[in-house]
């Protein structure tokens, strides 16, 4: 007697040359056992799992070099879930406490001095700046970032104009990758903030969700974490001198005047007028002073500087003027650069912002095929915008992707005003993952977010 196997569907080389599907002889044995699941990928030999802290708090190049491989490993090998086996929760907090303290101790704008005394004879030498944008969790584009620049040293200074985390599926690890660096070498790398690094767009463009499935239990722990080292983070660098660098660019004024006296409280107004024909410049100074420790930048009130700051983009339109396409921030025109890069006798302004998803949408400007745009040229020098994450966004709702490089910029002794771009396209091919947040329904660009939902204490 013969029975036909309906329990489950024939598997391809069990399948005859006619297409015949087989028959199985009837046996009064109890059914096989299902198959063992494979175990995951065996580590080789030179990694070392888990990642420990160092029993004196000292990070080592070592122990840097060895969190890239394991990362780089884990994210071919290994399921998402599997991450705290590679990183536990414990030594995560240890590196997010160091560098966190490290980071709400830098002042608004960080001044970067590339020339130092050498350590042989005490002259002077100068070290070269790399400047780097977006990088939005392509870890393995970083990776190929660092190699081919160089890692950060005595002589290499390193620029990160920030949006770490989103759209990549490795926003954690490149965060915390790039940490690690600050803590171990804290003057020859500067992490800058982005308009990602903050508690809305991390809840939109996938971040909080990926902390969630990596973490599990631990997500909600690891995630405030994270949100409270992304509030440490500087908003601006002035390099050698010369070079002013932040994610999305200038920022206004914030005019302070006294008003009356009620309920016996001194208080004063803050006048900030939208309207486009009274915006001035914001100062350096003003910069220094605004605050930067909150979740969500603001977009209205008191606070606006930080929101401009990370959220502004440069138009060929003169003057200054809300930044009615994404809602917050600002527009700004050559005159402007002209005028900030004059006052401050400034030769190059560096910011980031604008992926190539955003550029197809600006009328008059270059797209961002090759990583990078000049975007002006006035008589005191330029403004630049650089774009790290080749092939952006991983996740693309169309089958024709942008195919977009990705670029650095490297700043040479002694003007370190004359950019060089180094272009790189994206590693192949990716690792397989699912992303972490419904990109066919998120728009592309940071446009039209509901600003409303937005955090503005």
């Amino acid at each position: 007697m013969t029975l036909q196997a309906d329990s489950a569907p024939p598997s391809p080389d069990s399948a005859t040359t006619n297409g015949v599907v087989p028959v199985l002889e009837e046996t009064l044995q109890p059914p096989s056992p299902p198959p063992p699941q494979p175990l995951p990928s065996t580590p080789p030999p030179e990694l070392r799992l888990p990642i420990w802290w160092p029993e004196d708090g000292n990070i080592s190049m070592d122990w840097v070099e060895n969190l890239m491989r394991c990362f780089d490993w884990c994210s071919r090998n290994l399921p998402p879930s599997e991450l705290p086996s590679v990183l536990p929760v414990k030594v995560l907090d240890s590196l997010i406490l160091v560098g966190s303290k490290m980071l709400h101790k830098e002042p608004n704008c960080v001044t970067i001095d590339p020339f130092r005394p050498s350590p042989d004879d005490n002259s002077p030498s100068a070290a070269s700046v790399v400047v780097v944008g977006d990088v939005h969790g392509q870890l393995h584009d970083l990776l190929f970032l660092l190699r081919d620049a160089g890692f950060p040293s005595r002589d290499r200074i390193f620029v990160f104009n920030g949006d770490y985390v989103d759209r990549g599926a490795w926003g954690l690890e490149t965060f915390l990758l790039l940490l690690a660096w600050k803590v171990f070498m804290p003057h020859n790398i500067y992490l800058l903030r982005g308009n990602h690094e903050s508690k809305y767009c991390t809840s939109v463009y996938g971040f909080e969700k990926e902390v969630m499935v990596k973490y599990g239990d631990k997500g909600k722990h690891v995630y405030r974490k994270c949100l409270g080292c992304f509030e440490g983070l500087p908003l601006a660098s002035i390099i050698a001198g010369c070079v002013y660098t932040a994610h999305g660019g200038l920022f206004r004024s914030i005019t302070v005047t006294p008003s009356k006296r009620f309920k016996g409280k001194k208080n004063r107004k803050i006048n900030v007028n939208q309207d486009s024909k009274i915006l001035s410049l914001g100062s350096l100074e003003e910069l220094a002073k605004a605050r930067r420790s909150v979740l969500d930048p603001p977009w209205e009130g008191p606070n606006l500087i930080p929101g401009d700051v990370l959220w502004s983009d440069p138009s060929k339109t003169p003057g200054l003027a809300p930044n009615k396409e994404r809602g917050i921030g600002l527009l700004w025109g050559p005159d402007c650069t002209e005028e900030f890069l004059k006052k401050y006798q400034l030769k190059l302004i560096i910011r980031s912002h604008e992926g190539p998803d955003a550029r197809e949408k600006r009328d008059g400007l270059d797209r961002m095929d090759e990583g990078y745009t000049i975007d002006h040229t006035v008589d005191s020098g330029k403004l630049v915008t650089v774009f790290s994450a080749p092939d952006y966004p991983q996740f693309q709702a169309t089958e024709l992707r942008y195919n977009n490089k990705g670029c650095y910029v490297v700043l040479e002794p002694p003007n370190f005003d004359n950019p060089i771009f180094h272009g790189f396209s994206a590693v192949t091919p990716r690792p397989k993952v699912n992303p972490y947040y419904d990109f066919e329904e998120v728009i592309d660009s940071d446009e039209e977010l509901d600003l409303a939902s937005m955090v503005t204490s």
